[in-house]
């Protein structure tokens, strides 16, 4: 296999010195993780002691995902390592760890003028912008194809570094040495990587490494369901102990806490408070105020808290947050609004014209992510340096916009990263971050600042909501699909969102700066995955006065209930099963077709017939090439109080999978993601203000009432996918359809129930 010198960080050993990428230019990078005493460092990639423990820098966010697990094994695998002496290290923000697929991906956002100049399979533009803005942001399920050949070339040459260092004290050819379990052995000899480490990491590669014949992997049909893993989650014993340190966690010498208000969604700002009201409580309280929120800073965070319930601050202001208002705006626009044509092939508005078979309209609320922890930051100001403690998808982001708000360079800003207990994409904002950078300049003490359930509901950028009405014409006999529109209604959030991160703006101004602006983004997944000759995707531009960010799924999330939702209806008004309705359209994509094909033995598919209340839907995230595939299949009835799920099937098709156990976690997760957005976790607004205000009003499933999940993966050799998303997209149509089989009613909006048609 032959690999370029790109991405090949072989550098200084104890004491630090410069790292090499090649991209545009070669550029030179501090090397950004120091190796400690005894260790000596190969690259920004890996660290081995004379212990011969390897460490292997992770420089994406581990939020339930696996990241931190997924990363080091492909440095073992590749390395030879033994998994009992590997551990990992969260990597703070360097142009060594850019992440130049989601720099690509996200071009429309940080160059939107001419985004197609940074795309292709080597985009140089893209990798100049993700280096120079030390860009390692974690999302998009973009951490294998960022970094794994990294990662595998650093591995490579740190093992042949080590075998030479073998081979020149048996005076043997390095290339017959093997390296394995975390020796290095010829013949008899076998030396372990730690007394080997110092001579390696002195020698230097005269070319480029080559890797091992096999990619990292694992093949389903040797772990299924309840077969471990030979590489376990190296995260996973500190969180069942509880020794893992979050944000929330962090305790430093002379630190307050802290806890915020905010004002309402819209403009507002500060408009009174009454500190007599706090007079007299525990906790030695003060009080921060900003234009947009006030916080109360004490000894313990109760205490806080409570200084702020007993406050009882007052904002004025105006465009607050109104559903009404929202809904109305979101009805006008998706029925005639200004329309953007996103993506189109054939000529669907000649061969629909004025005679479409069947129309629909879908709609779906806003909703809120729901992480178990809520947005925490710990900050101490001191000597010129300001240090954050923090979780963030974007830290390099998240450091300038403290440095910004500061009034002082990003140099002098340290972010030390920490896991966080969830996020869905939650924790791309930072706005937290900023609040506790400027409580501890004006302390001039260490603070934890914390949000609190309501807050993280208020504060927080929902995903957006959308409506949608979806046109098809169909063939007399058959069913077949002659002609198909989609015409979704939106907030622009991925122009917004993009102001905020890459322009630095506020989340109002953002808004404002966006509205009417066409998104691809806010309609991504909403063209079929069938082979249909004449397709169209529209996009309306709608302002609903919300903020609105990024989630778990994003626009898949509800594109794919849109699209899987309508496939049904159109199966029944042809009187087709299901299935081979499916099935027949799907010649251009056989990876989902078998997809289809095992999800229907696994459950028994019985055709949705009879009122059995089985639903079946399918959907891929990506393109043809490398996209990830899924197909669900769900039991479920209509009860009192809701929506129950009794058994969930999916068979899914994400390529080569590098940890089986982490890929059947991730399917499972999204999957139960993806309920809870189907039967819960919006929220209305009156006044600016969520009518959601803790975490059971979301109306989140209970472990009491979770279904039967099964999974199973077709082993593939395809380019690793990411899992985690595809479950969140393919779950909400399959219960609706279900709920379809079971009622005979049509369930046309998210959360489910909340209407029928």
């Amino acid at each position: 296999m032959q690999v370029s010198r790109r991405g090949l960080l072989i550098g200084a050993a104890v004491g630090g010195g410069l790292i090499i990428a090649y991209g545009l230019t070669p550029r030179k990078f501090p090397l950004p993780l120091e190796p400690r005493e005894g260790e000596f460092a190969f690259g920004a990639w890996l660290k081995i002691g004379k212990d011969g423990m390897v460490s292997v820098a992770v420089p994406q966010l581990e939020m339930g995902q696996g990241v931190s697990t997924l990363l080091p094994q492909i440095a073992a695998m590749e390395l030879g390592a033994d998994w009992r002496q590997v551990a990992v290290e969260p990597a703070p923000p360097s142009g060594a760890y850019a992440n130049v697929p989601l720099a690509a991906r996200w071009a429309p956002l940080w160059m939107p003028l001419l985004p197609s100049l940074a795309e292709g399979e080597d985009p140089a533009l893209a990798r100049s912008f993700a280096e120079r803005g030390r860009f390692n942001a974690t999302a998009d399920g973009t951490s294998l194809a960022a970094y794994e050949m990294p990662l595998r070339i650093a591995a490579a040459a740190a093992r042949e570094l080590l075998a030479r260092a073998a081979a020149e004290r048996w005076d043997v050819d390095a290339t017959e040495c093997k390296v394995e379990g975390g020796f290095v052995s010829h013949g008899k000899n076998r030396l372990p990587f730690g007394d080997l480490a110092e001579d390696a990491a002195d020698y230097r590669l005269s070319g480029s490494p080559v890797l091992r014949a096999d990619a990292p992997r694992e093949r389903p049909i040797d772990f299924p369901a309840g077969k471990p893993s030979r590489y376990s989650r190296l995260d996973g014993p500190s969180k069942v102990t509880g020794a893992a340190n979050f944000a929330g966690d962090i305790r430093l010498p002379d630190m307050l806490f802290a806890a915020v208000v905010h004002g309402p969604v819209g403009e507002s700002r500060l408009e009174s408070h009454d500190p007599k009201r706090i007079e007299g409580l525990s906790g030695d309280v003060r009080l921060i105020k900003n234009e947009r929120w006030i916080a109360a800073v004490a000894s313990n965070w109760w205490a806080a808290n409570h200084a702020l319930e007993m406050l009882s601050p007052k904002f004025a202001g105006k465009g607050w947050a109104e559903s009404e208002k929202f809904d109305a705006a979101l009805d006008t626009a998706v029925r005639k609004g200004i329309t953007y044509r996103i993506a189109t092939t054939g000529d669907p508005d000649a061969v629909i014209g004025g005679k479409p078979s069947l129309v629909a309209r879908y709609d779906v609320a806003t909703a809120l992510h729901g992480s178990l922890e809520t947005a925490s930051c710990t900050a101490r100001l001191r000597d010129g340096k300001l240090e954050l403690w923090l979780a963030s998808q974007a830290p390099e982001a998240a450091r300038r916009a403290a440095a910004k708000a500061l009034g002082m360079s990003a140099k002098n800003v340290i972010l030390y990263p920490l896991p966080a207990g969830g996020s869905f994409d939650a924790r791309l904002e930072h706005n937290h971050a900023v609040e506790a950078a400027l409580i501890a300049k004006e302390l001039g003490k260490p603070v934890q600042l914390t949000w609190s359930r309501w807050q993280e509901h208020l504060a927080t950028r929902p995903r957006n909501p959308a409506a949608a009405i979806l046109w098809a014409r169909t063939a007399p006999q058959g069913g077949h699909i002659l002609g198909w529109k989609t015409r979704i209604a939106a907030p622009s959030s991925g122009a917004e969102f993009g102001r905020r991160l890459f322009g630095g703006e506020q989340a109002h101004a953002a808004m404002q700066d966006s509205a009417g602006d066409e998104d691809p983004m806010a309609v991504d997944g909403a063209f079929p995955v069938y082979a249909l000759d004449h397709v169209a995707v529209d996009h309306v531009p709608v302002s609903t006065g919300v903020p609105n960010g990024r989630m778990r799924g994003n626009a898949h999330g509800y594109t794919a209930f849109f699209t899987e939702s309508f496939i049904d209806e159109l199966a029944f008004a042809a009187h087709r099963e299901p299935l081979s309705y499916r099935m027949e359209m799907l010649g251009s994509d056989s990876r989902l077709a078998a997809c289809l094909l095992r999800v229907s033995a696994l459950a028994l598919w019985n055709g949705g017939n009879d009122s059995s209340g089985q639903g079946l839907a399918c959907h891929r995230i990506g393109d043809a090439a490398t996209g990830g595939r899924i197909a669900v299949i769900v039991t479920a009835r209509r009860e009192e109080g809701g929506v129950r799920v009794d058994k969930i099937s999916a068979a899914v098709d994400i390529g080569r999978i590098i940890n089986v156990d982490i890929a059947r976690q991730q399917i499972e997760g999204g999957l139960v993601f993806g309920l809870g957005l189907a039967v819960g976790s919006s929220t209305g607004y009156a006044d600016g203000l969520p009518f959601a205000g803790k975490l059971a009003d979301l109306g989140l499933p209970l472990l009491g009432n979770m279904p039967a999940i099964e999974v199973e993966f077709i082993d593939s050799d395809a380019v690793p996918a990411d899992p985690g998303e595809l479950g969140v997209a393919a779950i909400a149509p399959a219960i609706a359809n279900a709920l379809f089989s079971a009622t005979g009613l049509r369930f046309r909006r998210l959360p489910l129930l909340e209407e029928s048609e």
